[in-house]
């Protein structure tokens, strides 16, 4: 089943007023204290408001656990993902999945003209093909018992 529905109709349904960023000059555990405040997975990077870069739990644990850089010393933009993958808000769930799976990668950033605009992850992209899939059933078992508008 092909979801066409944009990425524009997946955020205002999400429906969040802010977008969670820092600054590539704070810490990395400034970064992750803002993670686990908001219980999310990354956070943008933005540097006087353009995207600069995406800092992730994974790039945490690859680029600093496991490389012995403390968070409260290290930078943010000595951590993060850049340059950044990002999507239109006219770019439709199914070609943000498959970007998301070919890259192997769990967050992406919206940029519309305005700027930056949000960021989806493979969660609420999950969410939305099964509720539009539910969808799809209810309306195909009217079908079938009868109760589908002619």
């Amino acid at each position: 089943m092909k979801i066409h529905d944009t990425i524009a109709q997946v955020l205002k349904n999400k429906n969040i007023d802010t977008v969670l960023s820092i600054g590539p000059d704070d810490t990395v555990y400034d970064a992750l204290k803002l993670m686990a405040e908001h219980d999310v997975g990354a956070l943008l990077v933005l540097s006087d408001g353009e995207l600069s870069g995406i800092l992730s739990e994974r790039d945490y644990a690859r680029k600093g656990v496991l490389l012995g850089h403390p968070s409260r010393e290290t930078r943010v933009s000595q951590m993060m993902s850049s340059p950044v993958m990002f999507v239109s808000p006219e770019h439709t769930v199914d070609e943000c999945l498959e970007m998301m799976t070919r890259h192997r990668f769990r967050h992406l950033p919206v940029v519309g003209r305005g700027g930056v605009m949000g960021v989806v992850s493979i969660g609420d992209l999950v969410k939305w093909v099964i509720s539009q899939q539910d969808r799809a059933i209810q309306e195909l078992e009217g079908y079938v018992t009868g109760g589908y508008p002619a």
